[in-house]
């Protein structure tokens, strides 16, 4: 796979599969999947710097994340579909 490294506070992550089952077994068509907010972070920022201080991101590669449903930008790096967000957009770390 082709490296991207994102910029500033920018974070690339990967969407986790969505559900095809209902949790009462029923299958659910593609077309009323709704995108998942929920991925695995690829790569990170290094940061921003603000009022002249330098300020690292929060979030590490392999976090388990939940984003903002409609943020980011939808990217595709050799084929296969990512999505890049400003960490301001991550809402939450999945802890496990």
């Amino acid at each position: 796979m082709a490296r991207f490294t994102p910029l500033h506070d920018k974070v690339l992550v990967k969407r986790l599969e969505n559900q095809t089952k209902s949790e009462g077994g029923i299958l659910i068509p593609d077309s009323a999947q709704e995108k998942q907010a929920r991925g695995k972070i690829i790569s990170v920022g290094p940061g921003v710097h603000r009022d002249g201080q330098f300020i690292r991101t929060c979030v590490k590669e392999g976090d388990e994340v939940i984003f903002s449903r409609y943020g980011g930008m939808d990217i595709k790096v050799d084929g296969e579909e990512l999505v890049v967000v400003s960490e301001l957009e991550i809402l939450g770390i999945v802890n496990k």
